[in-house]
């Protein structure tokens, strides 16, 4: 429920008392009324769009009533002046409107022209023009202006509905009457709206469009006569226009200054609030961001339908389909938002996914980049589809939370049982050249660098894998850089996000292996994560590893690990496509990556010891009966 409340004012005798007693009583009355009338309050029956209940204040213009006045408009959303000849109509603009300015408030204004019955030597449009448009152009505070008359109850109404629509639909936002252009805030937010409704991409609305645009805002269907009116009025205020597309950008702005021209601004707030806009000509926060929590040690996929979304959005986006989305491309792609996620910049979009011989993103590439984008910030996901449009159909879930899901839980990850996910995140480890860069290149399939180029800044990838039987999912790989301590002191953030470890060494460098060692005793809570351990560079010539042990025996005996020595391999070798799929394995069963404890080791070889004796003692326990039956039967 929406409560406008209404400060009528103007000076004493003209004529406010009886516009509103001709608003409540629907018709004049001639018999003498009190000076101020008491606060009237109106439920919502002027026919506006909105679900308003309207208040009305009197107010008095002598000056010992002054401060009751003052305090009154302060409380309002909204003023209706109120004049009635050339006296009161000078002291619009030298008394009253200074006078609001004074008080600090910023109030629209709608001007009333009162009693103009008694006015016959000019019409409407005189006044207008002489009288209203001047002050309008000098005083912004005045939203609109209109001629009334209480006695033969002319526009009563109609000036109530325009406070009512000064506040409900305000023009301050959207026009500029001085300049008789709509302000650069609302020509943005009514190009996202174009841009929405363009179905297609192709840079105009079709008759399907604009059709899809109408009942999307006003709920109705738009008749071929009106139809042809829009197309008539854009050809006629633009001659110059080519309309065999449809609507252009800048036709589908000329119809919307033309609203704002003729006073019809409330039905550029229809489509703005139909595409989640507020006041403030910014989109709904709740739109933005809306409720979706993540539980500790769970995460955050794409649903089917966000994927659909992206799909869809990809292929109307590639306007040469080249399978690829060009710089151009993505900059169109984007215009509706702030721009690339900031997120993206920081991982070197577009050099953190998949790209085509050409450089441009391919289809796979872009639905990793927002597999990724969901995993680690699901609000930015949230937030983008809100702005790219994406509209759910689920009539359950009608916001933009439909595009994601929720994965199960997986806190006990040293049980055995697959993760229920998608897309996994695995951090690389290792000393400086153990060939980290190297192995994130060829994930995407860019070919061997042999120029050595330390990674500064923390780096990530994301590609897809696919599994033994066909199913794929995402896998993330994060090089830390220089940021490695910090990131690994965050025992939290890395226990929580992060579903391995891969520890990767020079297997021709003697003094790479030694870094892992170290790096586990230094941050003990690593042993709480599952891990693999990968020799890189094994087409190079092995060597002896200058640390305490030797990283067979250090993997293999010391660990446990399952996986027994480190994996061998090189990124020159075709094979190395095996090992990112026994990433995507590790990560999706954890129980068969972590170090097999001594504890375990020794239950093991006791239960197998109870075990043993238990049965010797049953098997002399039988053997005893058997031979006491026998001795029996012999005496």
């Amino acid at each position: 429920m929406v409560t406008v409340r209404i400060a009528v004012c103007g000076d004493e005798g003209c004529g406010k008392s009886s516009l509103i007693t001709s608003l409540v009583k629907d018709t004049f009355v001639s018999s003498k009324i009190q000076a101020v009338l008491p606060q009237i309050t109106m439920p919502p029956t002027l026919g506006t769009p909105e679900n308003v209940t309207t208040v009305i204040v009197d107010t008095s213009a002598l000056p010992q009533e002054r401060s009751n006045m003052a305090k009154e408009i302060r409380k309002s959303n909204v003023i209706l002046l109120v004049y009635s000849d050339h006296f009161t109509y000078e002291r619009v603009a030298l008394f009253w409107l200074p006078y609001f300015r004074s008080l600090g408030v910023n109030l629209p204004v709608v001007l009333c022209a009162n009693k103009s019955d008694l006015v016959t030597t000019v019409t409407s449009k005189q006044v207008v023009e002489e009288e209203m448009l001047p002050v309008m152009s000098e005083w912004k505070e005045i939203d609109s202006c209109i001629r009334t008359s209480a006695r033969e109850h002319y526009n009563v109404n109609e000036a109530f509905f325009l406070c009512q629509k000064a506040v409900t639909c305000p023009v301050a936002p959207l026009f500029d009457a001085k300049e008789s252009q709509l302000k650069p805030g609302c020509m943005e937010a009514l190009k996202r709206v174009f841009y929405l409704c363009d179905k297609d991409k192709d840079g105009f609305l079709n008759d399907d469009e604009l059709r899809g645009f109408q009942m999307k805002c006003f709920e109705k269907e738009l008749h071929e006569d009106d139809l042809q009116y829009i197309k008539d009025t854009v050809e006629t205020m633009m001659p110059d226009e080519d309309m065999s597309g449809g609507i252009s950008p800048e036709g589908f702005l000329l119809l919307n200054r033309l609203y704002a021209e003729k006073g019809r601004h409330e039905t550029i707030w229809i489509i703005l609030r139909n595409f989640q806009y507020t006041d403030n000509l910014s989109l709904q926060k709740s739109f933005l961001h809306p409720n979706f929590d993540v539980p500790e040690f769970a995460s955050a996929e794409l649903s089917p339908a966000g994927y659909r979304f992206f799909v869809d959005l990809f292929l109307t986006s590639d306007r040469d389909n080249d399978g690829g989305l060009k710089v151009e491309e993505l900059r169109t792609l984007f215009a509706p938002t702030p721009g690339i996620p900031p997120s993206w910049i920081d991982d070197g979009f577009p050099a953190c996914t998949v790209r085509n011989d050409a450089g441009h993103v391919t289809l796979q590439g872009w639905l990793a980049q927002w597999s990724m984008t969901t995993f680690m910030s699901p609000k930015t996901t949230l937030e983008y589809l809100a702005y790219l449009g994406f509209e759910s159909n689920d009539r359950s879930n009608p916001s933009t939370t439909a595009a994601l899901k929720i994965t199960k839980a997986r806190k006990r990850r040293r049980k055995a049982g697959h993760v229920q996910r998608n897309v996994l995140f695995a951090q690389v480890l290792g000393s400086a050249q153990s060939g980290k860069s190297s192995l994130l290149d060829t994930f995407l399939g860019r070919p061997l660098d042999t120029a050595y180029r330390p990674t500064i800044h923390t780096r990530v990838v994301v590609n897809t894998v696919e599994l033994p039987g066909g199913k794929q999912c995402y896998l993330i790989l994060k090089e830390l850089g220089e940021s490695e301590t910090a990131a690994l002191e965050n025992k939290s953030q890395l226990l929580d996000k992060c579903d391995l470890l891969v520890y990767t060494y020079d297997s021709s460098d003697p003094d790479s292996f030694s870094y892992i060692p170290e790096l586990r005793k230094k941050y003990t809570h690593l042993e709480d994560m599952p891990s693999m351990y990968v020799a890189l560079k094994a087409d190079l010539d092995r060597t002896t590893q200058r640390s305490e042990t030797q990283p067979d025996v250090y993997t293999a005996d010391v660990l446990r690990m399952p996986q027994g020595p480190p994996i061998h391999t090189a990124v020159t070798w075709p094979s190395i496509q095996e090992l990112f799929v026994a990433i995507a394995e590790k990560g999706l069963d954890p129980a068969g990556a972590y170090p097999k404890p001594l504890a375990e080791e020794d239950d093991g070889k006791l239960l197998r010891y109870g075990l043993a004796f238990g049965a010797f003692v049953c098997a002399s326990a039988g053997a005893l009966v058997i031979w006491k039956r026998a001795m029996g039967e012999h005496t």
